[in-house]
């Protein structure tokens, strides 16, 4: 029974694999009123625009829709912010500031909603945003099952801002854990036929 247990820790451990790193991207690279598509390896934006800080000459209301870090976001442009992702991820987080309550939505590849979020407040800006509230609140979704687009919408055609998007990758085998946990397994067959072996003898 023991060397079962032995076995089935082995299968665990190396099924699990290291969790993958993840990226956050900063939109520091990006210029005043650029239209933000594909700029970044591995995800696609729709509906979405930089802006850059009036603080150094940019179009963003820095005032009210301050960066969480840097001089530059990203805002919505004509319609809801999706993010596409060319490989499923764990999970997205971010810095937002909204004018109207916000609602983040997380698709699998089927399209099936798998996870959403909303903001706490209907409004943060620093000027008018409900009381409590303050710019640049991190909101996040995850699905173990992966998440391949994400939609960013305000109530009543609001704007929104966001800064440093998070994501992390789902974590994949490599090869050399596949051939092992392989391995794991074919021991484990082996005991187990060894054990009813032992027992009829």
């Amino acid at each position: 029974m023991k060397t079962f247990i032995v076995c089935l820790s082995t299968i665990g451990i190396l099924a699990c694999g290291q969790p993958a790193a993840a990226v956050t991207l900063d939109f520091e690279s990006l210029s005043d009123l650029e239209t933000v598509t594909s700029q970044f390896a591995g995800l696609t934006f729709a509906n979405t625009v930089a802006l850059v800080s009036g603080a150094v000459g940019g179009s963003l209301n820095e005032i009210d829709f301050p960066p969480h870090s840097g001089v530059t976001v990203v805002a919505d442009d004509s319609g809801a912010i999706t993010i596409t992702f060319d490989s499923p991820v764990a999970s997205v987080s971010g810095f937002f500031t909204y004018s109207a309550a916000l609602t983040l939505t997380a698709f699998d590849a089927l399209l099936a909603t798998v996870d959403t979020t909303t903001s706490a407040f209907g409004a943060n800006t620093a000027s008018g945003g409900d009381g409590g509230s303050s710019p640049n609140e991190l909101l996040s979704v995850d699905a173990v099952s992966g998440i391949t687009s994400l939609k960013i919408e305000t109530a009543d055609g609001g704007s929104v801002v966001l800064d440093d998007l998070t994501f992390v990758p789902l974590a994949v085998p490599e090869p050399r854990m596949l051939e092992s946990l392989l391995c794991a397994t074919a021991a484990l067959l082996a005991v187990a036929a060894r054990q009813r072996w032992a027992r009829a003898v």
